[in-house]
């Protein structure tokens, strides 16, 4: 379309002359220019950016102080139901057996609970908020069981248990894979039994057919690995949106959210999948532009980069910029989704918002396979260093209302 190809030539544009630019602006308006070129608003993590934007409002000499304030005592009480959600889920996940049973699996409770809370940040979804933390869990395990230990007969037993899903199909499984496989069926079966007692609705096959969609991913790729067989991008992509993750956790986070459920509002889950694919399609894209070189190093089966360099011979950095261009399309045909007005707005913000969180925890490397560097520093400014708050004197505050709506926000928060 010429509307698109427009947009694409003012992108071109505005990127080559702000690069150009940035060198003769004041620093701090360069900071803002080079983020906004490396990762754009619409992009960003909200729950980073609220903190990202309160200290730059701060730094606005015509900043409104009791705007400021507000912001910053918001900001804080939210974050204080997520400090008491990750000490929840910690001694959840030392009780699940899963850090001592599963020495080959990541070990990463903080970072998962950072795509739950980029998906969910609102207080008042603190149970979706931690029911998504430990599917994440589960699903990382389950991931580097198919990717670095399982043997693919193994492998194939525990994709065939998945499809039954009965406590019985754990008997032909070796012991470390009845840890694994224990523990996802009982928090399915779980979730299940909420949405029964809830909303009066059963959705065991419904939970069923997601973790066997990834499973059966997972096993897609076990098979290429072993085999030595590369694909090309289009097979790789076919099978990888569903691998990455991205339409079990929609699907988890949805039945975890609150909302009546039934069975017409299952359908237009179901009918939101163009909207899932191109979340998971970034957020596929993102995780192998931030971890493939790691993942490879260490015996994985070859990611997007990988296979266009094999499909189209030409070097890393160009297939890079490729699959960088192909996240941008991703992108476009998100938006134009979204556009077209047809899905639920939690459908939305939770599609939008997995993508956003996928360039937050991958734009400096792999952001969940180590607990160092950038993303480290982001959980300690989301969850644990409240931003300081200097209080306004009664002469700064315009108004007895206002005056008095501080002194009670600050009361609430201790």
């Amino acid at each position: 379309m010429q509307c698109e190809i427009d947009l694409e030539a003012a992108r071109t544009f505005s990127v080559k002359h702000l690069n150009s630019l940035t060198g003769k602006m004041e620093i701090e308006l360069a900071e803002q220019v080079q983020q906004s070129l490396e990762c754009p608003v619409r992009w960003r993590m909200p729950r980073l950016e609220a903190r990202n934007f309160i200290d730059l409002y701060e730094s606005d000499s015509a900043r409104n102080p009791l705007l400021l304030e507000f912001a910053k005592l918001d900001y804080n009480l939210v974050q204080s139901v997520h400090q008491k959600e990750v000490q929840e889920l910690a001694k959840w996940w030392m009780d699940l057996g899963l850090k001592e049973g599963l020495g080959f699996s990541r070990d990463r409770l903080m970072e998962n609970y950072l795509w739950a809370m980029g998906m969910v940040s609102e207080s008042h979804f603190s149970n979706c908020r931690k029911g998504l933390t430990k599917f994440v869990c589960i699903l990382s395990a389950i991931d580097d069981m198919y990717d670095i230990f399982g043997s693919i007969d193994e492998l194939e037993r525990f994709t065939d248990a998945v499809n039954r899903w009965s406590v019985e199909a754990t008997d032909d499984l070796p012991e470390y894979m009845k840890i694994c496989y224990l523990a996802m069926f009982n928090f399915g079966n779980e979730i299940a039994y909420n949405v029964l007692r809830d909303h009066g609705l059963n959705v065991v096959s419904y939970i069923k057919e997601e973790w066997a969609n990834l499973c059966g991913a997972y096993l897609v790729e076990a098979r290429w690995f072993y085999s030595g067989f590369i694909p090309t991008l289009e097979e790789y992509l076919k099978n990888a949106w569903k691998s990455v993750g991205g339409p079990a956790a929609i699907a988890h986070a949805y039945l975890l959210l609150g909302s009546p459920i039934t069975k017409t509002s299952l359908h237009t889950f179901k009918a939101s999948s163009k909207l899932i694919y191109w979340s998971s399609i970034i957020t596929r894209l993102s995780d192998d532009l931030g971890t493939s070189k790691d993942e490879i190093m260490r015996g994985d089966v070859a990611k997007s980069i990988q296979c266009y360099m094999n499909e189209r011979s030409v070097t890393e950095e160009q297939a890079r910029d490729h699959i960088k261009g192909l996240v941008r399309e991703s992108w476009r045909k998100l938006n134009e989704t979204i556009a077209q007005n047809s899905h639920p707005t939690p459908m939305i913000s939770m599609s939008l918002n997995m993508a956003r969180t996928a360039h937050c925890i991958y734009q400096h490397g792999d952001g969940i396979g180590t607990s160092f560097g950038v993303t480290k520093d982001r959980l300690t400014s989301l969850i644990v260093d409240p931003i300081p708050i200097e209080r306004l004197t009664h002469g700064e505050v315009r108004g007895r209302t206002h005056s008095y709506a501080v002194e009670n926000a600050y009361s609430i928060s201790k």
